[in-house]
């Protein structure tokens, strides 16, 4: 049925058709017979299936506008014209059968034979005989498409709704949207630079915000300690967020000593239904954006995030001022609690563990409270450091999910480090009976994060948990580590460093010297990362067998690989070492879940890569678990959100640059 093309143009093609089989037919009666009577009977019928097929699509037509136009009390087919909108009736096929003028004038040509779809935005005919219509534009107006059924044709009516709609559209784009900037490394800048230097950045800055803001219609206000209120409309924030916020890198072109940048972090409110309510939604976003590193723009609307940048790293705070506070504030809650548990992440590393180690010790030593660690000894990656503390004659000090379920009254604290999500924990069992937690870690802040944590402890600058753990030890009492627990914090200091390599700062060299001078061994410390060999086989099999795409290392594990966890973390850290590898992914399974360790130099923020996978972590250290997926299912996910970032464009203007 020819129900969706116009008569005159498909004919024309069959006639063309049967002309050409015609022609054929003729200039083959010289070459041979038999197929000039066989084309010359394709031809005729040819044309005989043109003929019937014009002369049934005009039956066709001409039924069902006649039974449209008996089916319509209010319509006759010279009536039509007397609707004062644009209107058109269809066949039971959705082909426009008549048009009244201004339909016709409306779409500029002669439309019968169309099908009504061709004038409906999204494409679906039965959205017309809902009680809103559907929306549709034509020539740049809007219009709403109602349709009213008779027999089995219809009658569509097309209102002009483009007033209103521009209407609403001005309405959304020119709602108040509030941002807050803060200047992120400004006292480091003004420690760094010269006299009159500061200033000059400073002013640099300012102009650079200044500039940004002039672009609206919108004002900034300088409040204090170098932070900025913005206030702007809708339609600014959503060209800044096309542009993926420019402004960060005008910013960090700003330079002092030529090895320091500034940089900022915006946060900003949208769509709330007060200003006061986009104010409250900056604030928590500019929060967030500290929280995971700075030198970003964290937009959030109700409770949803969005993230821009985060491409620098962070820069080290060198006083220690909070550090103290919060050890105060700890040691209060810890003197008016019963006893105190200690716990990581699932499948706990030497960061970890040897961070619950050293709390341990200073709940235990210096504030002489009962504590212990949960742990899950056949998950841990951990097993040296453990077996060395069990056979030193602590064994007991390790409860399983179920001992510390018991242990655990109404005044006990839980002390939870190298983490920050309740999806992450090594017992979310335990975080739910505790009713007072402390919070310690130094990943970069998660959207879905404890909230309800007592002291929540959170330093994204720090180069791993246990150097933090090391700094609060010198505040929590008289505590005197030993030569074992200095040995545990100094692992996992050199795990998440990568051997002093990665996000070192002045502070983490001075968390390795106080822990040295508590007896550590680095020749033991070595030992705690020994592996078997057939851990290290695999290790070397994934690096050899990984491919590079946009300059990431991507490799994939067999299945039913024994120490897969502890070979792909290190698998990932060797592939760094390949030229030209920015960033390196090793996939694993392990039972139903596909996980991913992430690993980079800095250049790549792998957090943000992870997140996108559910995932999370570090600007150079990162994972995520992937349930329900095949591995090849779990590759092709990553490569796709490699493909979407910008990491060769990065390296592209490295080269440029260079």
């Amino acid at each position: 049925m020819f129900n969706n093309n116009k008569n005159r143009y498909i004919t024309p093609l069959f006639v063309i058709f049967a002309v050409i089989m015609l022609v054929m037919a003729i200039l083959s009666f010289w070459w041979n017979h038999y197929i000039f009577i066989a084309e010359l009977i394709l031809s005729l019928g040819g044309i005989a299936i043109v003929i019937v097929s014009v002369v049934n699509l005009k039956k066709y037509l001409k039924w069902t506008f006649k039974e449209a136009v008996n089916s319509i009390d209010d319509v006759s087919a010279g009536k039509i014209n007397m609707i004062a909108v644009p209107a058109v009736v269809i066949g039971s096929g959705n082909e426009i059968i008549q048009v009244n003028d201004r339909f016709r004038k409306l779409v500029d040509k002669d439309p019968e034979g169309d099908p009504i779809t061709e004038y409906l935005a999204n494409k679906n005919p039965d959205t017309m005989f809902e009680d809103n219509g559907a929306d549709t534009m034509i020539n740049d107006k809007w219009y709403i498409v109602f349709a009213v059924k008779a027999g089995e044709s219809a009658v569509v009516y097309f209102v002009d709704d483009n007033t209103y709609k521009s209407n609403s559209d001005e309405y959304v784009l020119s709602r108040p949207v509030v941002a807050i900037i803060a200047f992120d490394n400004r006292e480091e800048l003004e420690r760094e630079a010269e006299e009159g230097e500061a200033s000059r950045i400073a002013v640099l800055v300012e102009k650079v915000i200044a500039k940004w803001v002039s672009g609206t219609t919108g004002f900034y206000k300088k409040i204090n300690g170098g932070r900025y209120l913005v206030m702007m409309e809708e339609r600014f924030i959503r060209q800044f967020i096309d542009e993926k916020f420019k402004v960060l890198d005008e910013i960090r072109s700003i330079q002092i000593n030529d090895r320091m940048n500034a940089t900022i972090s915006i946060g900003v409110g949208r769509g709330g239904n007060t200003v006061k309510e986009c104010e409250a939604w900056a604030r928590q976003a500019l929060d967030m954006a500290l929280g995971r590193g700075g030198d970003q723009v964290a937009v959030k609307k109700n409770e949803v995030y969005q993230f821009f940048g985060g491409l620098s790293k962070g820069i080290e705070k060198r006083d220690k001022v909070r550090t103290r506070v919060i050890a105060a504030t700890l040691t209060n809650h810890v003197n008016n609690c019963s006893n105190v548990v200690i716990m990581g992440h699932r499948y706990s590393d030497l960061d970890s563990v040897g961070a619950c180690i050293g709390m341990w010790s200073a709940m235990v030593k210096g504030l002489h409270r009962n504590a212990y660690i949960v742990i899950d000894r056949q998950q841990t990656l951990a097993k040296s450091l453990v077996t060395s503390f069990e056979k030193a004659g602590f064994e007991s000090i390790f409860k399983t999910e179920e001992e510390a379920l018991d242990i655990i009254d109404d005044h006990t604290l839980l002390i939870i480090v190298d983490t920050h999500s309740p999806n992450f924990l090594e017992s979310k069992a335990v975080y739910e009976r505790c009713k007072s937690a402390v919070v310690i870690d130094h990943h970069r802040m998660m959207v879905n994060h404890i909230d309800n944590a007592v002291v929540f402890y959170h330093e994204p600058y720090a180069s791993s948990a246990c150097e933090m753990t090391a700094e609060l030890i010198q505040y929590l009492g008289d505590c005197s580590l030993s030569r074992l627990e200095s040995e545990a914090l100094l692992a996992g200091i050199m795990l998440d460093t990568k051997n002093f390599v990665l996000r070192t700062g002045v502070r983490t060299f001075e968390a390795a010297a106080f822990l040295k001078s508590k007896g550590a061994d680095t020749v033991e410390v070595k030992r705690l990362f020994s592996n078997s060999i057939d851990t290290y086989k695999v290790k070397y099999k994934l690096v050899s067998e990984a491919e590079i795409f946009n300059y990431c290392a991507v490799a994939c594990a067999d299945n039913n690989t024994p120490d897969i966890r502890i070979a792909s973390a290190q698998a990932a850290d060797e592939l760094l070492g390949i030229e030209n590898v920015k960033a390196s992914f090793v996939i694993y399974k392990t039972n139903k879940t596909v996980n991913i360790s992430a690993r980079s130099l800095g250049d790549v923020n792998v957090q943000v890569i992870m997140e996108a996978l559910g995932g999370g972590g570090h600007q150079t250290m990162a994972a995520c678990q992937l349930e329900n997926v095949s591995m090849a299912e779990a590759r092709e996910k990553l490569l796709s959100i490699i493909s979407e970032s910008d990491i060769n464009k990065k390296q592209d203007a490295v080269k440029s640059v260079n």
